[in-house]
């Protein structure tokens, strides 16, 4: 199989890295490079800020991420649980791609253009249907960062009706930070994409034979959290509204988490892929971590409020009986608290 790659640069010319171009894929050199002179690609308004060396060529399929069969026509990625750093170069979140009759769908793209890139490859080596609708989990750069590839390549992008005012926000700090952690070459390309659909409550997504129902769901672990439910085989994507393993990140309201949380355990859901962890929970079994550190970080919270203590030296102790039961802990539970004590505080 060969594709269609073009080499990009940054402004100063010294950092440069192939770039995927989806679309052009052919079972030789020959069928990928008349593809090209049939329909050139706009390099000028596919990338800015970025300078082209030499044009467009076809090369032998590149790498491609590793993905699980976990039912028929599902297929998972299971990130490392770590914090993106030059090692993992932001392989770091669970990705899923479901391929229905006539097209397929992408659950979240990772941490940088690169991962979008080996989804992409990883859908060609199974089918050739389109990829239709690419569904961005929430705002998060290591779920949302990679799904450019696909809309380069003609997909709807779906996610939550606060996604795009989400990443605006903070897309400059993702990038400068992303870019520091799994290096400048590796994040060469990544781009954020506009929803084409946002999703306000429950949306269903034609597949071809295989229907999608995506939801909306309240002010949670972020303000932009979605599911995306096959309801051929009942296993929910979750996000990262579910964490296994990987200490939870709370980014948004503890009193929302634990409420949407409930919510999730009475669907007639008989497995899930969380964002981080599994990849694949038994249902609602796969609950019972998550629930219990929300409710220890609400109760500790929440009596640490009422002793008086002040933010700094809270934060030592909130949710510390949690520890042994998480990766990523110091990294992650200081926030939590954080976050769970400015919002406790006024209730």
């Amino acid at each position: 199989m060969f594709e269609a790659i073009l080499t990009l640069c940054l402004a100063t010319g010294d950092t440069c890295r192939p770039v995927l171009l989806p679309g052009y894929e052919a079972a030789d050199r020959t069928g990928c490079e008349q593809r090209l002179q049939d329909s050139p690609p706009d390099i000028s308004t596919l990338f800015t800020g970025l300078t082209a060396s030499g044009t467009p060529s076809c090369q032998p399929t590149g790498n491609t991420l590793d993905f699980t069969e976990a039912a028929p026509g599902l297929f998972v990625h299971l990130g490392k649980v770590a914090e993106p750093d030059f090692e993992n170069a932001g392989d770091v979140s669970n990705l899923g791609f479901i391929i229905g009759d006539s097209s397929v769908a992408v659950i979240d793209g990772g941490s940088a253009r690169w991962m979008g890139e080996g989804v992409w490859r990883a859908i060609r080596a199974r089918t050739d249907l389109p990829v239709s609708h690419a569904i961005v989990t929430h705002m998060h750069p290591d779920h949302a960062l990679g799904i450019s590839v696909f809309a380069d390549a003609g997909a709807q992008i779906v996610g939550h009706r606060a996604l795009d005012r989400a990443l605006a926000d903070r897309r400059e700090n993702y990038f400068e930070s992303l870019s520091i952690l799994i290096g400048p070459d590796r994040f060469i390309g990544t781009e954020t994409a506009a929803t084409d659909l946002p999703i306000n409550d429950v949306t269903q997504i034609d597949l071809g034979g295989r229907t999608l129902s995506v939801q909306a769901w309240p002010r949670s672990h972020t303000g932009s959290d979605l599911t995306v439910l096959d309801t051929q085989t009942g296993i929910l994507f979750t996000g990262d509204l579910v964490f296994d393993d990987h200490t939870p990140a709370l980014d948004g309201s503890l009193i929302g988490w634990q409420s949407v949380l409930s919510d999730l355990i009475d669907l007639p859901v008989r497995q899930i892929v969380p964002g981080h962890g599994g990849p694949i929970l038994d249902w609602p079994q796969g609950a019972t971590a998550l629930q219990r550190y929300l409710d220890v970080l609400a109760a500790d919270t929440r009596a640490a409020i009422d002793q008086g203590q002040r933010l700094g030296d809270a934060i030592e102790t909130i949710a510390a009986s949690e520890a042994p039961h998480w990766r990523l802990f110091e990294a992650y539970n200081p926030r939590n608290a954080t976050v769970a004590f400015t919002e406790l505080e006024w209730e």
